[in-house]
């Protein structure tokens, strides 16, 4: 096999023998390791290809996906609800996480609440420059560290600055996407769950994992209010009217969120609550595809106006490497065009 072939079986396989012993032998002292795991897949679907190269990666790339995986949870887990018990929630077994003492520190000089308004700041930046310090430091240190010996089996680092994920890599990335993702967010969960300094902070709430990883509830209203005045009163996957009442409408995460799970504001339409269940976490058909297309294409301006105003990142290039994977992948599963 050249290394411009995919892998094949066998190393496709091998790939997810060595994670499932990354996740079972490694030492997780910290959240990192699954942040950077996420990130890397994340990375891999944004910039790489369907082919069996490598693919060379900044550690300011790596950081800036950092920020924004730890970004929500670098404000009091509660905020905004009734529980007293309220606190930024501990991600280290030691002191707290760097990664959330740097961002806690930002948020509290600057004032924002907001992604999308901080990474225009003067000080976003020198965040950056600490943060990548940090990654370098810790997760990209010990993460390929597991069973008492160190593979790489994922990257090597150049020493300029940037990590070189292995030929095959970005591949197996890209395939195994969901897989990775929700394993390391599962073991994310259970890393902040049996922290006992954290008990008192969760206390009895149950949606943890929507704080974690989830959009605020404040974010997603202002996303349906603005993208109800840029597209108008028809539900994106029938057309018929969804009418005034904003409860009855759902915002809905056009590459489903379990499929990808970043938010970005070119990735939110909107849709009665009906048609939402019924497209529910498959993608949607190719008359709906190519809608969707045109309308990045021709609102790209507004939905950045509008990912400003509600605090997501807006990202027309990304959404659009999201999307030929998405449907590339599904069309390679075996799916219907």
């Amino acid at each position: 096999m050249s290394k411009t072939s995919p892998p094949s079986a066998e190393a496709q396989l091998a790939f997810l023998l060595t994670l499932q012993r990354v996740f079972a032998e490694g030492d997780f002292t910290a959240t990192y390791k699954f942040a950077l795991l996420m990130a890397l897949a994340d990375l891999s679907i944004e910039l790489g290809e369907d082919d069996g190269f490598g693919m060379r990666v900044s550690i300011t790339q790596v950081a800036e996906q950092f920020i924004a995986l730890y970004w929500r949870q670098s404000e009091p887990y509660g905020a905004g609800g009734d529980d007293t018990n309220q606190g930024v929630l501990i991600q280290n077994k030691g002191d707290q996480a760097a990664v959330l003492s740097a961002l806690v520190d930002f948020r509290a000089r600057t004032g924002t609440s907001s992604l999308a308004q901080a990474r225009t700041m003067e000080g976003y930046p020198e965040l950056v420059r600490v943060i990548a310090t940090i990654v370098s430091a810790k997760p990209l240190q010990y993460l390929q560290n597991f069973g008492g010996t160190t593979q790489e089996f994922l990257y090597e680092r150049d020493g300029r600055g940037f990590i070189c994920l292995k030929p095959g890599i970005p591949y197996c990335l890209r395939r195994f996407h969901p897989l990775v993702q929700q394993l390391s967010r599962t073991h994310w969960i259970d890393h902040i769950k049996s922290n006992k300094r954290n008990r008192p902070i969760l206390g009895d709430g149950d949606d943890l994992e929507s704080f974690l990883f989830g959009t605020s509830r404040h974010s997603l209203e202002v996303i349906k209010r603005e993208l109800k005045k840029m597209d108008g009163d028809g539900c994106f996957y029938c057309g018929k009217r969804m009418g005034d009442r904003m409860k009855d409408i759902d915002v809905d995460h056009y590459i489903p969120f379990s499929v990808y799970g970043r938010d970005l504001t070119h990735n939110f339409v909107l849709a009665h609550p009906r048609c939402n269940r019924s497209k529910s976490d498959t993608l949607a058909a190719k008359p709906h595809l190519e809608k969707w297309l045109e309308r990045l294409a021709r609102q790209d301006d507004n939905l950045k106006e509008i990912g400003f105003t509600a605090g997501i990142l807006a990202d027309s290039e990304t959404i659009s490497n999201v999307t030929r994977w998405a449907y590339q992948n599904a069309v390679a599963g075996g799916a219907s065009a």
